[in-house]
């Protein structure tokens, strides 16, 4: 899925980072705005993202901030008079708010982990998560030292 000139004509104008703008400017929205569209036409990872979209990662980031700010779902609300357009950022919307609650399920497993963890450390008598080197080595170091005094 790919924009359509006219579709661009339209979109053009709303994008952040166009001339004129104060800030940073937009390297090529149209491309990177077909880049999104590639990944949720082909529900694909954004490693799978063909290279003459550019590097993944930095359309991932691009992606994720626009995201955060609610870019897409202004665009959405912008393409009122355009259904097709409407659409393609229902679903831009759809896939970012899934995106959205998979990190924060990632975080508040992290800070579940971070707490669970923290109050094993605080009990009494808790054990070490891990052995170090010389807990680990020192049981067979004793076996030999026994085994040559024989």
């Amino acid at each position: 899925m790919k924009l359509r000139d006219s579709q661009w004509q339209k979109l053009e104008p709303l994008l952040i980072g166009k001339q004129g703008d104060p800030g940073a400017k937009g390297r090529d929205n149209r491309l990177f705005i077909d880049a999104v569209l590639w990944i949720i036409s082909n529900k694909s990872i954004w490693r799978s993202l063909p290279a003459e979209f550019g590097k993944w990662n930095t359309t991932y980031m691009r992606f994720r901030r626009w995201n955060e700010c609610d870019v897409w779902r202004q665009l959405e609300q912008d393409m009122y008079d355009d259904p097709l357009l409407k659409s393609m950022f229902h679903e831009i919307v759809a896939y970012g708010d899934k995106q959205t609650g998979r990190i924060k399920q990632r975080l508040a497993r992290r800070a579940n982990k971070l707490v669970y963890n923290s109050s094993l450390g605080k009990a009494g008598g808790a054990r070490k998560n891990s052995p170090g080197v010389d807990e680990s080595t020192s049981h067979w170091v004793g076996l030999v030292m026994r085994g040559s005094a024989i």
